[in-house]
């Protein structure tokens, strides 16, 4: 079987095509009359998608750039027709309304949602006809959130895929704790979690084995614990594999669905409610981010300072007090993890280019609106991190503190230094008071990205302490 997708990197879309493998024991049903498109944004683990059949193209849970689905259109010679949401997503803006109000298309989404913009009822046993025997029918599977559904899609009444949100996940299912206090309908996390019991069991489950599953989010998003890295699956193939479909009572489930799931990043709740009242076009947003001249601020300044520059560069020479979160795949993710919405921040960045692309990742988030100002900054000389010396560091570790600032669960699995002291990245700011400053201060994360931004954190926070980032030196002491 043959899928075609198309990777977002940052907001430009790049086509190829992947090869979807299953053992001979769950062949995939391949679609016939239409086309399915996966969409993949890396730097939030999201996937969006359309279904190109006979009556147009059919939209999934779409990001916030657009421009890759047009771009599909006017490939395919056809047209938008619709846009499906299968809840209001957390970790990144929709843009359905967008799409709605340029292209005057319909928005359809569960009735559940509330939802603030124009829209079409999407419910349990709703269908929509794409013609020449494709149809797209709702199943309500809530258990990430109240209002979830999911979308499958059949030829002549077979099931062929199904388009699963944050319900059901290569490897994993939705956690159940992020709609306790947002959205139109809330709930409680272990009622959310006997949801999930009923919606994989009575719901998913008993799709054909051969019915394809297209979840929208993969590896590392915060919206599950344990996510796989394909891309694609089967319900026979989840049935076999995913820990949370396997035979257990429901309140076996629960307590293993709640256990050990991810911290909740503080811009969650508000996407959620972004998501219910829609967002305005991106190109509207982007206009209206403040463009500063080079080297604006040279001093530390009231409101959060994000640098994005590479991290020996921000070491060599900084703005006092900035954090150093590196333009990268995760950029959105920690500046949503770490500011909670409403904070307003100046972001810089190394040229003019990669400046603009960063205001572009912030809107993925709706961050956009809270940056006063964004420049380039090329100075040297204002603030400076001494570099880590891993010689001095391995001949004698006793004389350092060791701050290890990965997730409790990674910490579980076994800790790099057996004294290190562990404070999780997210909850850095508000502990930096633990921190000893009798010896230098060596910060470590599991690749080297979250210490760049833990180290600036500590940098900052805790001034009498000498801060060292052992970045990517970190690797050298896994096992």
């Amino acid at each position: 079987m043959r899928i075609t997708s198309l990777l977002v990197l940052l907001t430009w879309g790049l086509m190829f095509q992947v090869q979807a493998q299953f053992t001979d024991k769950f062949p995939a049903a391949e679609p016939q009359k239409a086309e399915i498109h996966q969409f993949h944004d890396a730097g939030l683990a999201h996937y969006s998608y359309a279904i190109v059949a006979e009556a147009g193209i059919y939209l999934v849970d779409p990001g916030r750039d657009v421009r890759p689905y047009l771009a599909l259109a006017q490939e395919k010679n056809s047209r938008i027709e619709g846009v499906i949401n299968t809840h209001p997503h957390a970790d990144f803006v929709s843009s359905h309304l967008e799409l709605h109000e340029t292209l005057g298309i319909p928005i359809y989404v569960s009735s559940l949602v509330g939802a603030a913009y124009p829209h079409q009822a999407f419910d349990e046993g709703d269908v929509l006809d794409l013609g020449n025997g494709v149809t797209l029918r709702a199943l309500h599977t809530p258990g990430h959130s109240p209002d979830g559904i999911s979308i499958v899609l059949e030829e002549d009444a077979e099931a062929i895929a199904v388009f699963t949100g944050d319900t059901l996940f290569i490897g994993d299912v939705g956690r159940p704790d992020l709609r306790e206090n947002a959205g139109n309908v809330t709930a409680d996390r272990v009622e959310l979690a006997k949801m999930m019991y009923a919606s994989t069991r009575e719901k998913l489950m008993p799709l054909p084995d051969a019915t394809l599953v297209y979840p929208a989010h993969g590896a590392g998003s915060f919206c599950g614990k344990a996510i796989g890295t394909d891309n694609v699956s089967t319900i026979g193939k989840e049935k076999a594999t995913n820990y949370a479909l396997q035979d257990m009572t429901e309140a076996e489930f629960v307590a293993l669905l709640l256990e050990d799931q991810p911290f909740i990043p503080l811009y969650f709740p508000y996407n959620v409610e972004v998501n219910k009242r829609g967002a305005a076009t991106l190109e509207t947003d982007l206009a209206r981010v403040p463009r500063l001249a080079p080297d604006f601020l040279t001093e530390q300044t009231a409101l959060p300072l994000i640098d994005a520059r590479n991290q020996a560069l921000f070491k060599a020479s900084h703005i006092p007090g900035a954090l150093n979160i590196m333009q990268g795949a995760k950029f959105e993710t920690w500046l949503g993890a770490l500011l909670p919405p409403g904070q307003s921040f100046y972001l810089v960045s190394d040229s003019e280019e990669n400046l603009d692309a960063l205001i572009a990742q912030t809107a993925k988030i709706g961050y956009d609106k809270y940056i006063v100002g964004a420049f380039v900054y090329a100075r040297g000389g204002d603030a400076q991190m001494q570099a880590f010396d891993q010689a001095a560091f391995d001949a004698n570790p006793e004389a350092f503190t060791i701050l290890d600032i990965r997730n409790p669960g990674e910490v579980a699995e076994g800790k790099l230094f057996e004294h290190a002291l562990a404070i999780p990245l997210p909850e850095l700011r508000e502990r930096a008071g633990e921190i000893p400053t009798d010896k230098p201060v060596v910060v470590h994360c599991g690749t080297g990205y979250r210490s760049a931004i833990g180290s600036s954190i500590v940098h900052k926070t805790v001034p009498k302490a000498q801060v060292l980032d052992m970045g990517a030196a970190v690797k050298d002491y896994q096992k």
